[in-house]
């Protein structure tokens, strides 16, 4: 499994556990120590994981604003914690990343993966169909500022 697969899963993890904690500031280093320390020990890159919880956390609100413009079949506040925390990773990597480190299809791709494998069919689908949506401002965006 990519190294890069396995940091987002503990980022999955990671911002998983940090909403049972009702998103407490700074509670997400620890989780994410502990997660990387417990899970990570051959990851080659853990700062990979580390960055992608602190760049949630830090731009969540952003982040939570762009899954509700692109969901309209179903509130945020009633999406399953899995594929809200899989938006917020796949949502935060296609708005802040590099998209010459991590280019967009590949953080589509990878949050898909991670639907197929801890949660539904359905929710695949459902996240394909979001972030096929939040793709597309993302492009609008980038051709707007290149004019």
């Amino acid at each position: 499994m990519a190294t890069r697969y396995l940091c987002r899963i503990i980022a999955l993890q990671t911002l998983y556990e940090w909403s049972f904690w009702q998103n407490q500031p700074e509670k997400w280093i620890e989780i994410t120590k502990r997660n990387l320390d417990e899970f990570g020990q051959d990851i080659d890159e853990p700062q990979f994981a580390q960055k992608l919880v602190q760049g949630i956390v830090e731009n969540i609100e952003f982040i939570d604003d762009k899954i509700k413009q692109h969901t309209r079949s179903i509130a945020i506040e009633n999406m399953s914690l899995l594929e809200k925390n899989i938006l917020r990773l796949a949502v935060y990597e296609l708005f802040f990343q590099n998209p010459k480190e991590v280019p967009p299809k590949v953080a589509i791709n990878e949050a898909i993966e991670l639907a197929k494998n801890f949660s539904t069919d359905g929710a695949a689908k459902f996240i394909n169909g979001v972030l096929g949506s939040v793709y597309e401002e993302v492009l609008k965006n980038t051709r707007n500022q290149q004019k």
